[in-house]
């Protein structure tokens, strides 16, 4: 049988991607840069190709190494999840659980997801990581968060997948604008004054997923790097926006004068979703976050 690749190997090639810099490479994998040069240089020899092109200047993968990097994320994160198996199959419910939401639903959760979680997991260290769709998604299929918390449509990859709840979006506009406030419809609304969070959010993809063509044109509109900066931008009747049902009973709109919500026909919608890979070994924690989600989120729609 051939000689394989180690999975030492594959991490060394990995975090030199993620890098391209050799020492900053070798520092983050505690080896020296020597010991990092060879064993990418041995598995430059085992897999008959070179992986990465150097100079005195750069550092860059070639096709094939950008190729055996996606490949070897996936191999290394199937490492991961075969050195926690044994510890879920020994002490199932334990250790530390590390869970990825998205900024427009950790505010709205995460207090009671705490509490839940420790009456219900007190064996389990829950660490929370708050971040946008792509990145959590990302750092999920290589193995750096157990399972995230987000909002569908999105690309889920392939991985496993199972719903929360539905919720509409809301129309949120200045008290003043009497435009907005007797709108029934998307159609009734000047979408010129739509305000959303900026590009990366997927909030802002599920609110234009229903605007006209001609409309997702043109978008010039102000934008928010934040809920509550969104809210506050209505409040000061620059606009108006489209907020998920599970931001409503919040205090920055239940006592903010200034605003009336009001639902609106054929709303844009979104899926809540708990997402973790296929071959995650924390089954048993899926299982039991999935209803303590269902019931948080259910209690505040």
């Amino acid at each position: 049988m051939a000689a394989l690749p180690s999975l030492r190997q594959l991490s060394y090639l990995v975090t030199l991607s993620e890098t391209l810099h050799f020492t900053e490479a070798a520092r983050r994998s505690f080896v020296t840069q020597s010991t990092l040069s060879g064993g990418i240089m041995e598995l430059e020899r085992l897999l008959g190709g070179v992986l990465v092109e150097r100079d005195r200047q750069n550092v860059r993968l070639t096709p094939l190494g950008e190729q055996v990097v996606a490949r070897a994320r996936v191999l290394l994160a199937d490492a991961q999840d075969l050195m926690r198996l044994s510890r879920e199959m020994s002490e199932p419910l334990t250790g530390d659980l590390h869970l990825g939401v998205i900024p427009t639903i950790a505010p709205f959760i995460l207090s009671a997801l705490l509490e839940e979680v420790h009456k219900q997991l007190p064996k389990i260290q829950l660490h929370l990581h708050e971040a946008q769709s792509e990145k959590i998604v990302e750092k999920l299929e290589h193995g750096n968060l157990d399972m995230v918390v987000l909002a569908l449509p999105f690309d889920t990859r392939g991985l496993k997948v199972a719903e929360i709840a539905k919720e509409n979006l809301y129309l949120v506009c200045h008290k003043s604008d009497q435009h907005s406030t007797t709108a029934n419809s998307l159609q009734d609304l000047d979408l010129s004054r739509l305000m959303l969070l900026e590009e990366g959010h997927c909030l802002r993809d599920h609110a234009l997923s229903a605007c006209p063509v001609g409309e997702r044109k043109n978008d010039h509109r102000l934008k928010a790097s934040s809920l509550p900066t969104l809210v506050e931008m209505v409040s000061a009747n620059l606009g108006f926006t489209l907020l998920p049902e599970i931001a409503l009973p919040t205090h920055m709109i239940k006592c903010n004068p200034e605003l009336t919500v009001k639902a609106i026909n054929a709303a844009p919608s979104r899926t809540l979703a708990l997402v973790t890979r296929k071959s995650t070994p924390l089954q048993s924690e899926f299982d039991v976050l999935l209803p303590v989600l269902q019931k948080i989120v259910q209690n505040l729609h």
